[in-house]
């Protein structure tokens, strides 16, 4: 009975600081908007506007490439040769593994 006693007392003397504990622990870590999610989430955030930037940069050079191809029909003929190995008749192309490669990986 001493026991449960002097930890009655304890608890009494220390009543603010065990409520301020009790709600720090379930805000940050019960709650359904704890810390750790919140972490996980700004995580997300940041990953996801990379990502956006990277489909940005993308979309740019797409536009460009476009604008270049609507003004310079050469351009057109330039990709078809190098890109899908088109040729013109009477013409003989040699396509070397290293072009193959390159292309493929594209």
């Amino acid at each position: 009975m001493d026991k449960l006693t002097a930890l009655w007392h304890l608890l009494s003397h220390h009543k603010y600081l065990l409520t301020l504990a009790i709600f720090g622990i379930l805000i940050g870590f019960i709650d359904e908007n704890n810390i750790v999610r919140r972490i996980g989430y700004k995580r997300e955030e940041l990953r996801l506007k990379a990502e956006i930037e990277r489909y940005q940069a993308e979309f740019d050079e797409s536009t460009r490439r476009l604008n270049e191809l609507a003004l310079d029909s050469g351009s057109i003929e330039r990709i078809a040769r190098e890109k899908y190995l088109m040729k013109k008749p009477q013409e003989d192309i040699f396509v070397f593994e290293d072009d193959v490669k390159k292309i493929l990986e594209q």
